[in-house]
């Protein structure tokens, strides 16, 4: 059976939202069972986002092959539960790389190389090659590709890969390519307005493409009578018109689309019909489908919120964060918690801020002070250093529950050296690489001249330590191993989980399995003197030397670790980390540990999915 593909191309402004839409999408898809894997075209120059600014792409994802991605892979995963690789991802930079580097083999046969074929037929065989990769635990062909193309119709850049898409669609073949354009409907002077969709609809057609469907984002739900004008002067039927407005959170979307009908139209136009589904996939699809739809209402109806204050460099655009806020979410929906971020930038708990900008030292300690939990994330660079120290500091000192990822980690190995272990110059490398006492050093294998993909990336093994038994982290990962999909997890002891970020072999003590991003480690020659004096490095790598996890005993929660759990959190199926760090922040982390606890959901901790 030939794959199909279905398309998400945007228009009028960026920023619209595909990338939610075409993860809404798969998960509709993915409810009648089918198997789906997605493809993000960006049309940059660079080869991937690694080296990009979080400030004006938003964050980098980080994948297990150690693929540095959009952000919106990071989507796919999430709401797809499935594992994509670095192919997956295609850049201009990427492709260009690819045929210039044929020529330069002689592969072209002394042609001219040109856009039109060479490049755009590259692209297509890209695109072909992937969409064959299996994704999910079944290690079967996907059924459908979710393509989304970055940017918008019309922009010089993505020119070519317009080209290559119309020429695919011919290459699948009828009823294997559906194309869906989302486009932007403004409310000026309580007027829904259409012109700049119809004219995102002819940009499209005149490129060579004829959308399916037209998702409209609009502030408001769209009245009737707009989506009739939108039909009427875009040549399709209104039931082609789909509005996708304004919710109180991006998992409502799924929802708001299949009430409208979408999947009785993706199945007439695909003929998915004609697709063989697995009873099992079918019913895992739709049990899946219900228990994000419970998740989903009862977050809404949350009787309590809880107060995160995330310490970081780049609170200004809260995307340099987004899987972060996204795990934050997933623990939340689980514990039946609403939750509440404060975006606080660490450069205002610094002393100097207190002299050139009182009143933003003064709002910064207050928010501190008022959290249920610290969080400092990862990120590069000596500026905000000092604010997260004093954060890591004031959690540890009041029992506030804290979670310190990669650089938060590090943070708190040089608080406690300072604070407790009277090694007062203690320092990172990467922020003063003359200091005496570096306890965090520079990764010895790790490239000092060459930036791009050179750090310590992708999926890594921890190994908790003996002394680790009092770990309330490690009780967590043991107990998601218990279930797997809703059923007793293999009983062999040397048997690998179905889900990423579990469990990797079971053993005693455990091991796990993690993302990786990062060119610094603590200083080995230190974690003497901190176990010393009460800091337990609890999980390390497989050789012993490099430190991955630390918690405190005496403490509601106080857990680094050196991964990014946030790349493997799931919807239904929250990270460890985050979970416990949430639940430690709502007051009910004990109930989550005693095993089989019902959270306020009404669902029992340990269900995962497993679509």
């Amino acid at each position: 059976m030939a794959t199909k593909y279905l398309l998400v191309s945007g228009g009028v402004i960026s920023g619209i939202g595909k990338g939610i839409i075409a993860s809404s999408l798969g998960v509709l898809l993915k409810s009648i069972g089918l198997k789906v894997t997605s493809i993000k075209i960006d049309p940059y120059m660079n080869i991937d986002a690694g080296l990009m600014n979080p400030l004006e792409h938003g964050e980098c994802f980080v994948l297990d092959d150690g693929g540095e991605v959009d952000l919106d892979l990071g989507n796919y995963e999430r709401y797809l539960n499935i594992t994509l690789t670095r192919e997956n991802n295609i850049t201009t930079g990427k492709i260009y790389q690819q045929v210039i580097q044929r020529e330069r083999n002689g592969d072209y046969l002394g042609k001219t190389v040109q856009i039109v074929p060479h490049v755009t037929d590259a692209l297509q065989d890209w695109i072909q090659k992937v969409a064959q990769v299996p994704v999910d635990s079944t290690r079967e062909r996907p059924d459908i590709c979710i393509i989304e193309l970055g940017g918008t119709v019309g922009d010089i850049e993505s020119g070519p890969f317009i080209e290559a898409l119309r020429s695919l669609r011919r290459r699948a073949g009828a009823n294997n390519f559906l194309h869906c354009h989302v486009s932007l409907v403004p409310v000026i002077n309580e007027e829904q307005k259409t012109k700049p969709t119809q004219a995102a609809i002819k940009d499209v057609r005149h490129a060579g493409l004829s959308p399916d469907i037209i998702a409209c984002r609009c502030s408001q739900t769209l009245l009737k009578s707009t989506t009739d004008k939108i039909a009427m002067y875009c040549q399709v039927e209104p039931e082609q018109v789909i509005g996708v407005h304004d919710v109180p959170s991006t998992y409502h979307v799924p929802l708001l689309l299949e009430r409208q009908g979408l999947i009785p139209l993706l199945r007439d136009v695909l003929r998915l019909d004609t697709l063989t589904i697995a009873p099992s996939q079918l019913k895992l699809g739709e049990d899946t489908w219900e228990t994000w739809k419970t998740l989903t209402v009862a977050q809404d109806r949350a009787p309590e919120t809880v107060k995160i204050c995330l310490v970081g460099k780049y609170v200004s655009l809260h995307d340099s964060y987004l899987s972060v806020r996204k795990s934050l979410e997933h623990a939340s929906m689980r514990c039946g918690r609403k939750l509440e971020i404060i975006w606080l930038d660490s450069t205002d708990l610094e002393v100097e801020t207190e002299t050139t900008s009182a009143t933003s030292y003064r709002k910064a300690w207050d928010q501190i002070h008022t959290a249920s939990g610290i969080l400092v994330p990862g990120g590069f660079g000596r500026r905000g250093i000092e604010g997260m120290i004093r954060a890591a500091k004031w959690a540890r000192e009041n029992k506030v529950p804290y979670l310190g990822i990669c650089l938060g980690m590090q943070i708190a190995v040089i608080e406690f050296c300072r604070t407790i272990c009277g090694i007062k110059d203690a320092q990172s490398e990467e922020m003063v690489p003359s200091a005496k006492d570096k306890v965090i050093i520079h990764m010895p294998e790790v490239s000092k001249v060459t930036k791009g993909a050179s750090m310590r990336l992708g999926l890594r093994n921890t190994m908790f330590q003996e002394n680790s038994s009092f770990s309330k982290l490690r009780g967590l990962y043991e107990s998601q191993a218990v279930r797997i999909n809703g059923a007793p997890a293999a009983s062999d002891p040397s048997s690998t989980a179905t889900a990423d970020g579990e469990i990797a072999t079971r053993s005693n003590p455990p091991v796990i399995s993690e993302r990786h991003r990062h060119r610094y480690e603590v200083n080995p020659e230190y974690v003497q003197i901190m176990a010393q004096h009460g800091l337990e490095f609890i999980g390390k790598d497989e050789s012993g030397e490099r430190m991955e996890i630390l918690e405190l005993k005496d403490h509601p929660w106080f857990v680094g670790v050196q991964y990014h759990p946030e790349y493997l959190s799931r919807v239904l199926r929250p990270s460890m980390p985050y979970l416990g760090f949430f639940a430690a922040a709502a007051g009910f982390l004990d109930d989550i540990l005693g095993g089989g606890a019902k959270t306020a959901t009404g669902l029992s901790y340990g269900m995962v999915d497993g679509v």
